[in-house]
C-alpha cells in the first residue's frame, strides 16, 4: 500500500521558518519525481517545487529563493523548507509522488501564518 504522509504545518508567525517532511512507504522512492503543491484559501491548489530523482530542483513562479526542496532517498522522505513565512504562504500543502502514469498524493498539512 503506497503512503505519503506529511507533516511539520502549524501556525507560524511572519518571518519565521518551517520544514514540511512527507515520508513515503510502499514505492521505490528513488525511482519518483517528488513535488510540493499548495493550496490557499479560495484558491486552486498550486505546484510549489519539485525535484527529480537525480536531485535536480524547480519552483514555482516567485518562489525560489525562500523556498526550498531536498530529499533524502536514505529515508524515502521528501522536505520542504520555508524561510520567512508570509501570511499569503497559509494554506495545505501536499507532497505527491510520479514516476510515468503513476501518481501518488500526500493527506496534506496546514500552514497558517498570522500574528
Amino acid at each position: 500500500q503506497v503512503q505519503l504522509v506529511e507533516s511539520g504545518g502549524g501556525l507560524v508567525q511572519p518571518g519565521r521558518s518551517l520544514r514540511l517532511s512527507c515520508v513515503t512507504a510502499g514505492i521505490i522512492f528513488s525511482d519518483y519525481v517528488m513535488t510540493w503543491h499548495r493550496q490557499s484559501p479560495g484558491k486552486q491548489r498550486e505546484w510549489v517545487a519539485l525535484i527529480t530523482s537525480g536531485g535536480h530542483t524547480n519552483y514555482g513562479q516567485s518562489l525560489e529563493g525562500r523556498f526550498t526542496i531536498s530529499r533524502d532517498n536514505a529515508k524515502n522522505t521528501v522536505y520542504l523548507q520555508i524561510n520567512n513565512l508570509k501570511p499569503e504562504d497559509t494554506g495545505v500543502y501536499y507532497c505527491r509522488a510520479d514516476r510515468n502514469t503513476l501518481q501518488y498524493w500526500g493527506q496534506g498539512t496546514q500552514v497558517t501564518v498570522a500574528s
